[in-house]
């Protein structure tokens, strides 16, 4: 059975989704190792875990690490975290290139990572029209079996302190119930269903590169595992 299970390489799994999805593919059967890509070390510890700690602006430090089945890139700043545009644009689009080309080199055949809804290459904003151009610039990679996750604003607790975001949560937490039909795509997601739905496009054929978050909501509360 050990040699049909796979290996997997999370990067951001400090973060709410990473975390979670971290410890979903720690649980689960179909795998039998998980490294973990980051600049500090994990509070966990497990049989099945190996992390591998680093610069990930510097991720091709990281060559040796990277061999597996799949990779799931989970990394993301804020502008209040990272307000220098230029060290932004490094960690949002910079960090998916990289781990994109590196599954390129070393035949990982799977990537799957986590953008945003609104994600868009032409766009006026600049959060937007980063993920946009990292979409694009991930795509023609060519890695087989890519999927970009686009999520709508990500419920849960967060470590750090997002004024805006928190505001934005409860607002759309009051407005729930409302929100349906083409409005239903701007509910609040949470982490363990978007890292659900990450599992499952890991381990299903699916069509579409990239995956609403209605599409998330679906497959990561009721897609079958």
């Amino acid at each position: 059975m050990d040699k049909n299970r796979k290996n997997a390489i999370i990067i951001g799994a400090t973060g709410l989704v990473g975390r979670k999805l971290m410890h979903l593919l720690l649980e689960d059967d179909r795998y039998k190792s998980i490294t973990v890509l980051s600049r500090r070390k994990l509070e966990i510890t497990h049989p099945k875990l190996h992390t591998a700690i680093g610069d990930l602006l510097q991720l091709k430090d990281f060559t040796g690490e990277f061999y597996g089945d799949e990779v799931f890139c989970c990394i993301g700043t804020t502008a209040a975290k990272t307000p220098d545009r230029n060290r932004y644009r490094e960690i949002d689009h910079g960090i998916p290139l990289k781990a994109a080309r590196l599954c390129k080199q070393n035949g990982i055949g799977t990537f799957i990572v986590v953008s945003a809804m609104g994600a868009d290459a032409s766009s006026s904003i600049f959060y937007n029209r980063t993920k946009g151009e990292m979409e694009q610039d991930v795509v023609a990679v060519g890695v087989q079996k890519t999927h970009i996750v686009q999520p709508a604003l990500i419920g849960g607790k967060r470590n750090e302190k997002r004024p805006g975001e928190y505001f934005f949560k409860k607002v759309l937490s009051v407005l729930d119930f409302l929100m349906i039909g083409p409005l239903a795509q701007y509910k609040i997601i949470l982490p363990e269903t978007i890292a659900r739905a990450m599992v499952w496009l890991a381990n299903h054929s699916y069509e579409d590169i990239r995956v609403s978050s209605a599409t998330l909501k679906t497959l990561g509360e009721n897609g079958t595992s």
